[in-house]
């Protein structure tokens, strides 16, 4: 390895010197400012003749070429570190002063420089995955002083890459899937392989991909690692899934490269390519007449090879007349298909029935063109059953007059029993139906009967249930709703409407009507009613009546004379008739009142004892006039309570000290403002005020002089005696409302027997005391010392 490197080193400056010997005679046409030497390499270069000091004046001096690329095979391991490169100036003539010197990436500690020579080794074993290259700087110094003697110089050191990475699948194991039955060249899905080597040096990153197992199913595109069907009629049924291994190999392909692997799941999906099929042809179901409407009586089922929708069937039945009888549905869980009834089955009428079930695919498929079925002979056996009378009728409608008498045949019901012995039916009456036992029933016959009197303005509908029972199995029972309608007879007198009270006008005029009367009857004639009305008193002075021909009269006066201080109530009988057979006829009394009217006939009074008031006095006039005395005598009462609740004491005195006392008072007071109705200051020095103060919790609507305090002599103050002479004058204040309010009093009055706490006034300091000092601590002390001052004056005078 190392041989062939120091072969590809010399190719490559062989190549440059030649480069090198091209270019030279364009050398003396650079810039003459431009002073900088080149780093050179030096393993095969021929130097450059130097030039003569006049040359050396008409032209600089140029670096031979620039080198700024060098190259170091990856992962190279031995025993001594590997030559990359050699450095060269063209100031290295043999002189012993020149010193190079290596900075940048990996300087020092990846790749070292040799001092003297300018030889470059790399140290340690190189990566390209790692880092593809270097960047580092050459300078050529003064041993001596190490003072630079050309500018630096930035060459790159690049890592070059060999086949040390295999290919890897990052994304496998990879799944993949195609509809049964694909065409070939059918696409599955894409794997994709990743080589870390470098894509562009060699072909250390070229894969190539094939498939290592899953042949003949599946093939794989070389280049694009797209996976396709291979085989055709692959069926899911026959097998639904597939292992592929997948290979890529770098190298493309050749002997030597890395490989890797992957694997990928193919699965087969479902299409719709098998047809229902049914486990037999034919099927047969015993089922009894009995069953009900809507209820099984039998399930089929055709097998589906295929999955999902494509699996899911419809059923039908096609033909005959049995579609009339029986339906067929899909049951969703189970795919069966459900024959139930349409119609009851009656063993005597058809004991057999044949039909023909045909299963389809629900889903047809592009592929196959379906959609498939399949069809089966269902054969239906019905069973006899003991099966409970049948009635001629489901329900039974007769009628009776209301005036029936008893044991009256109403009408007649008929049950027989369909099975083949024929056996006998019983019939009896459900009693929950007729819980007043108003029918009877025949239990042979069915005839029903009258047991009690009907009213038809009582109940004009009867509904029964009647039930016929099988002798021999009383199980059997079956049931018929009999409707019994009551016919009507004329046997009820027509009456007043309601109950009527009439009012008459004592100056009414004659004719005058007081009262339209109308009848009902509780029968009801298929013609409808017909009333006649006339009077109990064929030639009655007072009344007569008018007929309205609407079944209604009117009640009218004869004359005029009607006074209530001669009879203030009239009776009135009136008969009615009706039209009926045979007719009825009532006697009912209108009573009439004779009222006092006002001139337009509106009725003001009806009493008798409203004629003995005064003239020109109605009954509203004495309602008011009572009204304003109950009013008077209420606001009498209420100014009585109000004087007297003034003249009562606000304040209860007691005997005890009233220092720091509360006072309560039974009225509200007046608030905040109240707390000014004593004067403090008044209690802490009742010695230095005398007269009258004013409140200033209100203003008074006139001026009150209070009586002058009595005030005992300054040794002398009576605390409580103070407080009672306020307290007076607060009551007897006309302009002060009472307040509610809490006085607090810190006067404790003279002449302790403890005496004063104060060390001011200790009498055995005073005289040494000298308060002129606190004249100098500011206004405020100033003031203070000032009143101490005239205290001790006033003890010394």
């Amino acid at each position: 390895m190392l041989k062939r490197a120091e072969e590809m080193q010399r190719d490559l400056w062989t190549s440059l010197l030649l480069v090198w010997i091209t270019c030279v005679p364009y050398s003396s046409m650079a810039p003459l400012n431009n002073q900088s030497q080149s780093l050179q390499t030096a393993s095969a270069m021929i130097p450059r003749n130097r030039p003569s000091e006049g040359q050396r004046i008409l032209s600089r001096a140029k670096r031979g070429w620039v080198w700024n690329q060098m190259f170091v095979l990856e992962e190279f391991s031995g025993p001594d570190p590997i030559l990359v490169g050699r450095l060269h100036t063209d100031l290295d003539v043999g002189a012993k002063n020149i010193k190079y010197v290596l900075a940048g990436e990996g300087a020092g500690t990846i790749f070292a420089i040799n001092e003297k020579t300018g030889d470059i080794h790399a140290m340690k074993r190189l990566d390209r995955e790692e880092k593809a290259e270097y960047t580092l700087t050459a300078q050529v110094i003064d041993r001596d002083s190490d003072q630079p003697l050309e500018p630096p110089s930035e060459f790159i050191i690049k890592v070059q890459d060999i086949n040390d990475n295999p290919p890897q699948f990052i994304e496998g194991p990879y799944k993949g899937s195609v509809p049964e039955m694909s065409q070939v060249g059918t696409s599955v899905t894409r794997v994709t392989a990743t080589d870390a080597d470098d894509p562009v040096y060699g072909n250390s990153a070229k894969l190539v991909y094939s498939i290592l197992e899953g042949q003949p199913y599946f093939s794989i595109d070389q280049s694009t690692a797209i996976i396709r069907v291979a085989l055709a009629g692959m069926d899911r049924e026959m097998r639904e899934e597939y292992l592929v291994v997948i290979q890529a190999k770098d190298m493309g392909g050749h002997m030597g490269g890395l490989s890797g692997t992957t694997t990928v799941t193919v699965t087969l999906t479902d299409i719709n390519d098998n047809p229902p099929k049914f486990s037999k042809g034919s099927y047969e179901f015993t089922i009894p007449e009995n069953l009900g409407i809507g209820k099984p009586g039998g399930r089929v089922k055709a097998n589906d090879r295929d999955i999902g929708e494509n699996a899911k069937s419809t059923y039908s039945i096609i033909g005959g007349d049995e579609r009339d009888v029986f339906e067929i549905v899909t049951d969703a869980q189970t795919q069966e298909g459900i024959l139930r009834l349409k119609k009851p089955l009656d063993f005597e009428s058809k004991k057999s029935y044949n039909l023909t079930v045909v299963a389809t695919n629900i889903r047809a498929d592009s592929i196959t063109g379906g959609p498939y079925m399949d069809q089966a002979t269902v054969k239906i056996i019905v069973e006899d059953a003991d099966e409970p009378p049948v009635f001629t009728k489901s329900t039974y409608l007769f009628d009776v007059h209301e005036n029936a008498a008893i044991n009256t045949v109403i009408g007649a019901v008929a049950a027989r029993d369909q099975d083949a012995p024929h056996s006998q039916v019983r019939y009896f009456i459900d009693r929950h139906t007729d819980l007043e036992r108003q029918f009877n029933i025949n239990v042979d016959d069915g005839k029903i009967t009258l047991a009690k009197p009907l009213d038809r303005e009582t109940d004009m509908w009867h509904n029964i249930t009647v039930t016929a029972t099988e002798v021999r199995n009383h199980s059997q029972i079956s049931r018929a709703i009999v409707a019994i309608k009551v016919l009507d007879i004329n046997d009820n007198a027509p009456e007043f409407a309601t109950e009527y009270e009439a009012f008459l006008c004592e100056n009414g005029k004659p004719g005058q009507v007081i009262q339209t009367i109308s009848a009902v009857d509780k029968d009801n004639p298929s013609q409808g009613h017909t009333f006649h009305y006339r009077l109990e008193m064929l030639n009655n002075p007072n009344f007569t009546i008018k007929n309205n021909l609407d079944n209604s009269i009117s009640v009218l006066a004869k004359h005029d004379s009607f006074r209530r201080q001669k009879q203030e109530t009239y009776l009135l009988p009136i008969i009615v008739t009706d039209d009926g057979e045979p007719p009825m006829s009532s006697t009912n009394t209108l009573t009439i009142r004779v009222c006092g009217c006002s001139r337009d006939g509106i009725v003001q009074s009806c009493n008798v004892e409203a004629f003995v008031l005064p003239i020109g006095l109605s009954m509203g006039a004495l309602i008011a006039i009572l009204a304003c005395i109950i009013l008077l005598l209420v606001i009498v009462v209420l100014f009585v309570t109000l004087r007297r609740h003034k003249n009562e004491p606000l304040i209860i005195k007691d005997d005890e000290d009233v220092r720091e006392n509360i006072i309560r008072y039974d009225d509200e007071g007046g608030g905040e403002e109240d707390t000014e109705a004593f004067d403090i200051a008044t209690l802490q020095n009742p010695d230095g005020i005398n007269g009258y103060l004013p409140r200033k919790d209100i203003k008074p609507d006139l001026q009150f002089m209070p009586r002058q305090g009595q005030h005992s002599g300054p040794n002398g103050v009576d605390v409580d005696e103070f407080i009672n002479v306020r307290l007076h004058e607060a009551d007897n204040d006309p302009t002060a409302p009472p307040y509610d309010s809490i006085q607090i009093y810190g006067y404790e009055g003279r002449g302790s027997i403890a005496g004063s706490l104060s060390s001011l006034e200790t009498a055995s300091s005073d005289s040494d005391q000298n308060y002129d000092y606190l004249r100098e601590w500011g206004p405020r002390f100033r003031r203070l010392g000032e009143l101490y001052s005239v205290g001790e004056s006033d003890k010394e005078t």
